[in-house]
């Protein structure tokens, strides 16, 4: 059982306001279930977790649960919620009454846009990280590498939180941004309660000219600090278009991880994570 971790499906007339960017123009169209289930089929992939897209509003959960109609390869959807709102409780369960809402396993806020490294210290969102375990719902820390320091502390305090670490933290791959991103990923790796993607990590390099042995260094070292069983792959697709096709990216992860990780990297992992079931 294959599970890719970490994509996204959005429309061109959705309102993605990051996408206006001009490096993104590649990505700047509408990518549909149909399109998801080819790049699944090509892949041998048979499970995904669809992530909120950036829109940051809570109008998109109904359309990202709205795909499972379309696509029943997604096991479960991560939707956006802000931590930090006083009504988030109500957010939850409007999202849970929703058409295809039993699949809602986690929830993300896009914490790399906010300039404090220290956000995740707040007592406000600390209060909404503590909701959403209780609610038994991972959550995704989309966050730079400069606040994985602050996630870790996170996770120290809230030990019945399972956090869920995207793209590694972002290290700064195109330029050599090794040693300080591991200094604080293997404290963030030593709280149990976190799991981690190796995901979104062609698009930290440079897109045009980026090797598998430039990625090497921070996957091993993923590997190393956080070992298979909370390890997962995720495509990051379409984003990851930018700098790789899906199935380049299954087959670089694939040659550099160790034959006795990939099971666990490939799917245990996602699956045990996120609480998915075997339809």
């Amino acid at each position: 059982m294959i599970v890719d971790a970490h994509h996204h499906l959005w429309r061109d007339d959705q309102g993605y306001a990051w996408l206006d960017d001009p490096n993104l123009t590649p990505i700047r169209r509408t990518f549909s279930p149909t399109d998801l289930r080819a790049e699944l089929a090509a892949n041998g992939v048979d499970r995904t977790i669809l992530v909120e897209g950036g829109r940051g509003d809570t109008g998109e959960a109904r359309l990202l649960l709205g795909y499972l109609a379309d696509a029943p390869e997604i096991a479960g959807v991560v939707a956006w919620a802000d931590p930090a709102s006083p009504t988030l409780l109500e957010t939850l369960a409007g999202y849970r009454a929703l058409p295809g809402g039993d699949r809602l396993v986690g929830v993300r806020a896009q914490i790399q846009g906010i300039d404090d490294p220290g956000y995740l210290d707040r007592d406000d969102v600390r209060l909404g990280l503590r909701a959403i375990g209780d609610a038994g719902l991972a959550f995704d820390l989309c966050i730079r590498a400069d606040q994985i320091a602050a996630a870790a502390r996170a996770a120290r305090d809230l030990p019945s939180v399972r956090f869920v670490l995207d793209h590694l933290g972002k290290p700064a791959i195109r330029d050599g941004g090794l040693a300080s991103w591991s200094a604080d990923l293997a404290t963030l790796a030593g709280r149990p309660n976190v799991t981690a993607k190796l995901s979104g990590l062609a698009t930290e390099a440079s897109w045009k000219t980026w090797t598998a042995d430039d990625l090497r260094p921070y996957i091993e070292e993923a590997l190393r600090l956080f070992g298979a069983e909370r390890l997962m792959f995720g495509s990051d697709w379409p984003v990851c278009l930018l700098a790789t096709p899906y199935a380049e990216w299954v087959s670089v992860l694939t040659s550099i991880l160790p034959a006795d990780a990939r099971e666990m990297v490939f799917g245990g992992t996602a699956e045990r994570t996120y609480h998915l079931t075997r339809d």
